[in-house]
């Protein structure tokens, strides 16, 4: 059967993540080395943050931050189900961190930031659009023009037959419901 082989070595090398996550778990410094040894060349956080943000700078930057985050709380590994099932709760704990320094960092003058709220910092596409299907009807529109497209608030509100201030509302209410919705904002 064809990806068999793959599957079956995927299944025997998660079980050898497993055992050695065990052993650092326990205390074992040589096991944690080859632990993240073995995550960094595997490229599994980084896949995992890069599944998360659009930026590929801070991709390489968060998935060290999550490595250095799994050598500090391995301690916390009881050896239940994947490695990768236990890795990802920190990605996406190092991924919201990201996104929260960067918001904050960031004016919130319109003018300075035309789509970065959420085209540089939050999610993936696929996550974009699931979520912002998610949201109430009256702020899909806006979020999407505005982040998506990049007009101009007085283009959206034309557009859309609503005043400006009404659509910066919609604008900054539907990005707050969409990190909620996206688990960037605990």
């Amino acid at each position: 059967m064809p990806g068999g082989d793959a599957e079956l070595s995927e299944t025997h090398e998660e079980a050898v993540l497993s055992r050695v996550a065990a052993r650092a778990a326990q205390g074992d410094a040589a096991a944690l080395d080859e632990l993240i040894e073995s995550l960094d060349r595997s490229r599994t956080v980084h896949r995992m943050v890069g599944s998360m943000l659009l930026d590929q700078h801070a991709v390489d930057d968060v998935s060290q931050e999550v490595l250095i985050s799994i050598i500090g709380s391995i301690g916390q590994y009881r050896g239940v189900g994947k490695v990768s099932s236990w890795v990802h709760p920190i990605v996406k704990r190092r991924v919201a961190d990201h996104l929260r320094k960067q918001r904050d960092s960031t004016a919130l003058d319109e003018a300075a930031l035309p789509a970065q709220r959420i085209s540089s910092m939050v999610a993936s596409r696929a996550a974009i659009r699931t979520a912002v299907a998610q949201l109430p009807e009256k702020y899909q529109a806006p979020l999407i023009l505005r982040d998506l497209e990049q007009l101009p608030v007085a283009e959206i509100a034309a557009r859309l037959d609503l005043p400006e201030g009404t659509v910066k509302a919609q604008i900054s209410r539907g990005r707050a419901k969409l990190e909620k919705i996206l688990g960037v904002v605990d």
